[in-house]
């Protein structure tokens, strides 16, 4: 690994974080990125974190190295076969970002709605896709006991604390939105309207945000980090003990 690279990184990410995205800095950070292995970004975000930077602040740092990372994913699926660990949370995220869409498009009929009377049919479908966004809950666990766990043993600890802290996050706005389903007939609508409006906008905005970043960082870093058969073999293992999601695609 190149230290210097690292270290280079880690300074134009604190640069980024103090100063704003100016466009010479997205050049500069752009440039390395271009030429630095997921390993080593994840190591880079990890030294910000042990010089005292809250991990919530490198969650917008990421669009910078996104540009870069965009091809990663079809890399990735070249190397590992279905059944795979990885491969497994990758057609996962694909379910689970269909439903923030579905989740999306109900938002926008029930904003439009004037009564819980017109959106009862929108209500219903709230529900459903919360219990199916809900139902990523054994896939989370899986990337926390096993392949986070497979992380941190290597010493690379940033980026799955970041991932944990916002699982946790996104699990209580998730848990929210479904009680605001649930007790819609007893809320008054204008203010049931928004409760679902802010809190289907905060979960599809980062939802999809932290997909993209395990998609494109995460996975990548472990795939390059975790080696052996074996030990992916006993991480699948691991996997099938916790379960799985009812929109897990079989394999």
């Amino acid at each position: 690994m190149d230290n210097k690279k690292i270290e280079k990184l880690t300074q134009v990410l604190q640069k980024l974080n103090q100063e704003g995205v100016t466009e010479a800095l997205r050049k500069e950070a752009l440039d390395i990125v271009a030429n630095i292995s997921p390993i080593e970004l994840s190591i880079a975000e990890q030294n910000l974190i042990e010089k005292g930077m809250n991990p919530q602040d490198l969650r917008h740092l990421c669009d910078i190295h996104m540009e870069v990372l965009k091809d990663e994913l079809d890399k990735i699926k070249t190397k590992i076969e279905p059944g795979h660990v990885v491969h497994t949370l990758i057609a996962e995220h694909d379910k689970i970002l269909e439903f923030l869409t579905q989740l999306e498009e109900i938002n926008f009929k029930i904003q439009k709605s004037e009564s819980y009377d017109n959106a009862l049919e929108q209500i219903e479908a709230l529900k459903t896709v919360t219990f199916n966004i809900l139902d990523a809950e054994n896939h989370h666990q899986r990337e926390e006991k096993v392949l986070f766990t497979e992380m941190e043993d290597r010493q690379i600890t940033g980026p799955t604390r970041i991932m944990r802290m916002e699982h946790e996050d996104l699990r209580s706005k998730k848990e929210f939105l479904k009680v605001a389903a649930e007790e819609a007939s007893n809320s008054n609508f204008n203010e049931f309207k928004e409760k679902v409006d802010d809190t289907s906008k905060y979960i599809i905005f980062n939802l999809r945000d932290h997909i993209f970043k395990e998609n494109y960082i995460l996975y990548p870093t472990a795939i390059e980090a975790i080696q052996g058969k074996e030990t992916w073999q006993d991480m699948k293992r691991r996997c099938d003990e916790i379960g799985y999601c009812g929109f897990t695609p079989e394999v």
